[in-house]
């Protein structure tokens, strides 16, 4: 494998959308780069027998026009459709967007409640990597200098679950991104999932604001109901905000708390569609 031999002089291109710019600026620098997007089948949509599966050079906007995706993963289609622009969703790529490990990014976030997986291959072994488990720290992966991520698998939510996702910046990057998803059995929450992203080096799942709303009647979640105010509260604790060009960390955390209640009831609003999204 050719990056194996280069022994970290090399990186991999596929879109090039960050990386071509941070060595335009000097923040990094290889040897060589080498090109996978002339790999047959690597830029696939594809079904498997969990749901979805993203070639690694599938870019933003193939994901988003994609029937199979559009069909099964709406919300990925819609959030998809709103990353950066035209331009960077034509060429940049969702395996690449999230090796880059940046921080301000959408589909890291949203794919924490769709529990995503990716595909790694190294040169002698290949293994699956939970999304959650990927990025580190700003820009820095789980990634092995000789592995590389083939594809995204994303399974659909399970059924009677809908989801939604909100955003929220004043710059070209985001400054918070908020994705839950809400199944409603007999009247009250039956599974609820939650990630924020943006506001931290790595975004998350917030367990401690799921298990407060799990078994809640659905009526009585109202705005600004007591549960839903204590969700959005405990969000803001474990979203573990950092002051950065965006903002500092208390706005983020006053932002974390207004989005959370807004996106959950937009995700409540939709239980019952028919639809992720």
């Amino acid at each position: 494998m050719l990056l194996a031999q280069e022994s970290g002089a090399a990186a991999l291109y596929a879109g090039g959308t960050e990386l071509l710019l941070a060595m335009k600026s000097g923040l990094l620098a290889y040897d060589a780069l080498i090109n996978v997007k002339s790999i047959a089948g690597l830029d696939a949509v594809a079904a498997d027998d969990r749901g979805v599966v993203i070639g690694a050079s599938a870019t933003h906007s193939a994901v988003e026009r994609d029937a199979l995706a559009r069909e099964r993963l709406p919300l990925l289609a819609e959030v998809e459709h709103s990353v950066a622009n035209a331009r960077v969703r034509n060429v940049g790529t969702l395996a690449g967007n999230l090796c880059f490990a940046e921080p301000h990014s959408d589909p890291a976030t949203l794919l924490l409640i769709y529990e995503a997986e990716l595909d790694a291959q190294g040169p002698s072994a290949s293994r699956r990597i939970p999304v959650g488990e990927l990025q580190t720290n700003s820009y820095e992966t789980s990634l092995a200098p000789d592995e590389m991520v083939t594809a995204v698998r994303v399974p659909p939510f399970p059924a009677g679950m809908s989801g939604a996702y909100s955003k929220f910046g004043r710059h070209h990057r985001p400054t918070l991104g908020v994705a839950a998803a809400v199944a409603v059995e007999d009247g009250r929450v039956a599974d609820v999932r939650i990630a924020i992203g943006c506001v931290s080096p790595v975004a998350r799942r917030l367990p401690r604001s799921e298990d407060v709303l799990r078994g809640e009647r659905v009526d009585g979640l109202a705005a600004d109901a007591p549960a839903l105010r204590e969700a959005c509260r405990l969000a803001a604790e474990d979203a573990d905000a950092v002051a950065d060009l965006h903002g500092e960390a208390d706005y983020k955390a006053h932002l974390a708390r207004v989005f959370l209640e807004r996106t959950l009831l937009r995700a409540l609003g939709r239980n019952g569609s028919g639809g992720d999204a």
